[in-house]
């Protein structure tokens, strides 16, 4: 006698699974909000530099007018920066930033390629040392960085600027070299050294181009650091040609009377500098990491 195993009905219908259209239409969902969320925090960003750039273009008039737009574009502003003599306290920032960035370079590379390549004792903590060091800020030491200079004769002067700049961002530049030093084989060394390369020749051929993205990423670091300082700065230059932009340009900041126009039009210029150099390295960077990116 055959028994019948068919599992019996229930008056439940299995679920209707979700049709193509309904898969197709979650990821392009997710990708506008993604995308709208992107362009919105893009705005927040950049709208405190549209104001700057409209209120560099307006009248001393028109400073108070409700309106969004100047009714009248004042490029006078700009030449006033020039005719000004600010254009040496550009000088003087471009010099510093400069310096202090290759200055960075010198001592970093060679302190992270050591630390990288080589296990010697106290490795560690002089890694720990160096990471300690950013947690000091710069307005802490002011006070003990000016008694130390005016020791030896270098207040109000670039280089003392270029020094300060060069010491506060050294750290940083050694963690991030040390960090792309590590991750490069070192297979790679030792076969340019089959080849006849010395330890410079593999360095500067195999080792840097590949660790190029942490190279770049330190220089412009340095760089914007250095261009925007303004605390020791402002501590150690006391004669007006010697003082860089960010300070010079507190100048338009009276007692009673803020000149705005003049204030945003320096800004504006002030800017223009790293966002070239940003835009001319910024390819660099992409070649960097591709041509890290094959080992």
């Amino acid at each position: 006698m055959a028994v019948d195993t068919a599992p019996a009905r229930t008056g439940s219908r299995p679920q209707a699974r979700p049709g193509r259209g309904a898969t197709r239409r979650l990821p392009k969902l997710k990708t506008v909000v993604i995308a709208a969320s992107a362009y919105v925090i893009a705005f927040l960003f950049l709208f405190p530099y549209l104001v700057m750039v409209l209120t560099s273009l307006r009248s001393q008039e028109s400073l108070r007018d409700v309106s969004f737009w100047p009714d009248e574009w004042v490029w006078s502003n700009f030449t006033d920066f020039w005719s000004s003599g600010l254009a040496g306290n550009l000088w003087v920032t471009i010099k510093v930033a400069a310096g202090a960035t290759v200055l960075v370079l010198l001592v970093a590379l060679p302190a992270a390629y050591y630390s990288a390549r080589h296990r010697f004792r106290g490795r560690t903590a002089f890694l720990i040392l160096v990471l300690i060091t950013q947690m000091f800020q710069p307005t802490a030491m002011v006070v003990g960085i000016y008694r130390e200079f005016y020791q030896f004769g270098l207040v109000d002067s670039t280089w003392s600027l270029i020094l300060v700049n060069g010491g506060f961002n050294l750290a940083f530049a050694v963690w991030i070299l040390n960090a792309y030093f590590s991750s490069i084989p070192r297979e790679l060394e030792e076969a340019a050294f089959i080849d006849g390369n010395g330890r410079f020749g593999a360095l500067f051929r195999i080792t840097l181009p590949l660790a190029m993205p942490g190279v770049i990423t330190a220089l412009i670091f340095t760089f914007i650091a250095a261009w925007n300082e303004f605390v020791v700065a402002l501590t150690l230059t006391t004669s007006s040609e010697n003082k860089p932009l960010p300070v010079a340009l507190n100048s338009f900041i009276g007692q009673y009377q803020v000149d705005w126009q003049n204030l945003f039009a320096g800004s504006v210029i002030a800017t223009i500098p790293v966002i070239i150099l940003f835009a001319l390295i910024e390819r660099k960077v992409v070649s960097g990491l591709t041509a890290g990116s094959i080992k």
